[in-house]
């Protein structure tokens, strides 16, 4: 299974309901990075994502984007395959 990074912040809905659509598809670790108790991640995903908001999801090198981006993903039946590729 591929690596699954998230920009994250403490009390963001979005980020739960992502980790629980990744958790349901088999997903067991999840790299999150705190973007409100580190100022210089916030900067780092905002040059790699062009993006401000969270969450800001990575599997292995693609950039998903964020939780609308997953679900839409998972919807159209490419997350399985993109966690296993």
């Amino acid at each position: 299974m591929q690596a699954v990074k998230m920009y994250t912040t403490a009390v963001c809905p979005y980020c739960i309901r992502a980790k629980q659509i990744l958790k349901s598809k088999g997903v067991e670790q999840i790299e999150e990075i705190r973007i409100d108790t580190d100022p210089a991640a916030r900067n780092v995903m905002m040059q790699s994502t062009g993006r401000r908001t969270v969450p800001q999801i990575f599997i292995g090198d693609h950039h998903v984007g964020g939780c609308d981006d997953l679900m839409a993903l998972d919807a159209d039946g490419g997350l399985v395959p993109l966690l296993q590729s």
